[in-house]
Order: C-alpha cells, then structure tokens, then sequence
C-alpha cells in the first residue's frame, strides 16, 4: 500500500513539474537598432520604405511587401509580437491585411527570394494568416501546398474579427506536433490539427497597401 501512495505521489509531482515548464526564450527582436535580422520585399521599392522608429520597425507600402525573419525556424514553436495598422492620412494608411507567413519553405530551393507580388509566394510551402485582407471585408487562414494551391481553411468576416486603426494587436502564433493556433489579443482565431504538418521553415510580415509598424517579436521553444 506504502508503494502505491509513493508511486502515485510521484506521479502527481511529475504532472505537477511538466505543466510548469515554461517555452525557452530562443529569438527576440524589440527593433531598439536596425532591421538587420530581417530580409525585405517589396513590389515597388521605389515607392516603399521601411525604418526604425520609436523603437518600432515602420513599413510602409504601395502595394506588396513581405519582411522575412532571417533565420528559418523549426519544431514546436511559439511566435509572438504586436503591431499598429496606422491611421494617419498619410498615403498609404489603409487599415488592411496584417498578414503574416510561417513555416514557410520553397520546395526548389534552400532559401526564399520573390518580388512581394503576393501571387509570386503561391508555389511556397507555408501557413498564412490574413487579418483584414480585401479592404477590411475578411480575415482568412490558409495552407499552402506549394503548386499554386491555398485553400481557405477558416473566414471570418465579423466586425470583432477585422481590424481597427491605431491600435495595438498582440499576435501569438503556436505550432506544435502538427496542432498550429493563432491567437490576437488573446482571442483564438484558428485552430487547426494538421496531419501532414509543415515542421520547420521561415517567419515574415505580410501586407499590401497599408502602414504597419512592428514590434517586440520574440519566438519560445516548446521543450
């Protein structure tokens, strides 16, 4: 009988000790300095810029542009960061697509080089959030296959799902053993048991048309 309440009493500490595990800091860019972690496309450089300001990274776009996290990622993963749609009246400030890439890889090629066009990324391997695309109508999660294939897996087109300008978005993006959740402020948007899971590949802002601005990006191993 002693055995039994020992060997239980092991277990409830082992659970106890497990649930208790905190994911490991591995990443983490407050944009304090440069953007020298990150590579940048744009559709129209020319017309576009991205800076450092007020210790935030401002993106600023005509059209297209991704903003790629230089190191590829993998396992089981937590991405996090916060981000301002701006609404200023400048030209650009429209209150649309806080997009993001993730786990993304191109089956031809070790790295990932394209235009910003976002037609040029549909041969990619990837999970794609799409908060507030076409205008703010819709905020849609998609996989890519990587032969122009990107079904829409989730839409929303509630107002509590779309965006507002000036304020401050919390993203938390979670993938683990094939599971991948994305969360804003706190609130679960998707969440999706993938059984033939993308496992390593890399991170980047995604928008078109729009002024963003960018910061406290971090990503935690899942031990």
């Amino acid at each position: 009988m002693k055995s039994n309440y020992l060997l239980f009493g092991f277990l409830v500490f082992s659970s106890v000790l497990f649930s208790q595990t905190k994911p490991k800091l591995i990443y983490s860019d407050n944009f304090d300095k440069d953007w020298s972690n990150w590579n940048v496309e744009f559709e129209q450089p020319e017309k576009s810029s991205v800076k450092i300001l007020d210790g935030k990274l401002d993106v600023s776009t005509t059209i297209g542009a991704t903003i790629w996290f230089k190191t590829q990622l993998s396992g089981n993963i937590i991405i996090t960061y916060d981000v301002i749609v701006v609404e200023d009246g400048c030209a650009f400030d429209r209150v649309s697509d806080m997009n993001a890439f993730w786990m993304a890889t191109d089956p031809s090629s070790k790295t990932i080089q394209r235009d910003g066009k976002f037609s040029s990324y549909d041969n990619l391997n990837l999970y794609y959030a799409g908060v507030g695309g076409h205008y703010n109508k819709f905020t849609r999660f998609r996989k890519y296959n990587g032969v122009d294939d990107k079904p829409i897996l989730k839409e929303y087109s509630d107002k509590d799902h779309l965006l507002e300008g000036n304020k401050t978005y919390s993203v938390k993006i979670m993938v683990n053993k094939g599971r991948v959740q994305y969360f804003l402020n706190r609130e679960l948007f998707w969440d999706f048991q993938d059984t033939n899971p993308y496992t390593k590949g890399f991170f980047g802002f995604r928008t078109s048309k729009s002024h963003q601005q960018f910061d406290n990006f971090k990503v935690f191993k899942l031990e």
